[in-house]
């Protein structure tokens, strides 16, 4: 595929060509967001909806005032995380993704680009476009770079699901929907009521 080199843009289609980097991420000037995923390219164009937007504010703040004066901190997107293997040079890094929430406790891990390495916490809340991405390509490198808990919030049915990071896999809960009060195991004394998320929409 060629690069338009008056733009730095890409032309389409953005996940049947290439193998990119961050390296080739960081040229690029295109609408919308785009996540690099293992070397290949996944583009949002359309912009999230209002459920899904409420749910991400009402989460962040939570989160935000739970963490304020701690050493963890909360970002949400667009925030970028790169998640390298074996090389941190931009180069080297094939996947650079934008959760819907993260929180980081390692401020090493923190500079002006975002963050390198993996959060301690990643919220993903899904949209019709972009359930496959969350629910597999993400599953699979947040799992394999160390997230040790991995949030998916389903906005149209109400629920919640946590993936616990145990010896290198996940292990799944059960399905939390309103009424059920969830806690993370990795960002210690955080509860999170899930009437307080769902009961305002």
């Amino acid at each position: 595929m060629e690069k338009d080199k008056k733009n730095n843009s890409l032309e389409e289609p953005f996940t049947e060509y290439g193998r990119y980097s961050y390296a080739d991420y960081l040229t690029w000037e295109i609408e919308g967001m785009v996540e690099l995923i293992k070397g290949k390219v996944f583009r949002e164009v359309a912009a999230p909806k209002m459920r899904h937007q409420a749910i991400s504010v009402n989460v962040t703040s939570k989160l935000f005032y739970f963490l304020e004066k701690k050493t963890c901190k909360v970002f949400a997107a667009p925030f970028d995380v790169r998640l390298p293997v074996n090389s941190k040079k931009d180069e080297d890094i094939t996947t650079v993704v934008q959760p819907d929430i993260c929180v980081i406790c390692d401020p090493k891990k923190i500079d002006e680009a975002g963050c390198i390495g993996a959060p301690d916490l990643v919220v993903e809340i899904l949209s019709p476009g972009n359930s496959k991405k969350e629910l597999k390509y993400k599953y699979e490198v947040y799992e394999e770079s160390g997230v040790k808990e991995y949030w998916i919030i389903q906005p149209e049915m109400e629920n919640l699901m946590i993936y616990t990071l145990k010896q290198g896999k996940y292990v799944a809960s059960r399905l939390f929907t309103r009424g059920d009060v969830v806690k993370s195991t990795c960002i210690e004394g955080f509860e999170l009521d899930l009437e307080d998320i769902f009961g305002h929409l």
